[in-house]
């Protein structure tokens, strides 16, 4: 993007150093120590020291702002309209298995809002962006959602849930209503990515259940500075606050979150 703020240039910096040594773990995935926090969710020592690596270099440039993450508890800054939002490594069990498709993603809410965010493919060194009112970015590249319009021809993404959640069977219907209308549904294994590819056209929406502030909230403002729409499942609600979202390019937004929302 033409000129970032000093807020994203930092963020940008941090993705960059926590993801030299994400790359060098997976090198040797096979090394690494793991524990499982649920059936399918697992933590590794990767997570871990990104986690060390991101918030040093945010507290450090940024002292006063709060702090949320996936491996650590909440911190409540000095300045309480700040925080950072961060999800060290998104795609834990690819990583795991030596797929090469996970992401570092970085978020800073302003006030209760995303106002920068960065989401970080370091094995296809892709780098999304975006600040409040200034676009979307790739690369240094300007993204915008897909204009397909039928939707037929379209390819949606979600998450799956695993180990008998109480959700499968509602995802599953979901499934059964969206499936024969598209192109595809595709289960990457990484939110924040799949948001990012909504903001890159290359899926054309993207919805899922039971998601964390921090797998999302990078994505959410990527998604709409690339002009798609985004909301929670539940009208009205708050897809940070809801742990729900649904994404799309606009020209299909109503159709597809009718057919979600029909449960």
């Amino acid at each position: 993007m033409a000129q970032a703020s000093a807020n994203l240039n930092v963020m940008i910096k941090t993705a960059r150093r926590a993801a030299r040594g994400l790359l060098r773990d997976f090198g040797e995935v096979e090394n690494l120590q793991v524990s499982a926090k649920g059936p399918g969710d697992f933590v590794s020592r990767a997570d871990m020291r990104a986690e060390q690596t991101i918030r040093a270099d945010l507290t450090e440039a940024r002292p006063n702002y709060g702090w949320l993450a996936e491996e650590s508890e909440p911190v409540a800054g000095p300045d309480p309209t700040r925080r950072w939002i961060v999800d060290p490594l998104d795609g834990t069990t690819n990583f795991l298995h030596g797929i090469p498709h996970w992401a570092i993603s970085i978020a800073l809410e302003h006030k209760g809002e995303i106002v920068a965010a960065v989401i970080y493919d370091p094995a296809k060194d892709e780098m999304f962006v975006a600040e409040k009112g200034s676009g979307a970015y790739l690369n240094d590249r300007r993204i915008r959602v897909s204009g397909r319009r039928e939707m037929i021809g379209m390819i949606f993404g979600t998450g799956i849930p695993f180990g008998g959640s109480p959700l499968l069977p509602l995802t599953l219907k979901d499934l059964a209503r969206l499936t024969p209308r598209t192109a595809g549904i595709r289960r990457l294994g990484v939110a924040s990515l799949d948001l990012a590819y909504v903001a890159a056209g290359r899926l054309d929406g993207y919805w899922e259940r039971n998601i964390h502030a921090w797998d999302i909230a990078a994505g959410l403002l990527i998604v709409r500075e690339a002009g798609g729409f985004v909301e929670a499942i539940g009208e009205g609600d708050n897809p940070l606050e809801s742990g729900e979202v649904i994404a799309s390019n606009p020209e299909v937004f109503e159709t597809f979150a009718g057919i979600i929302r029909a449960t």
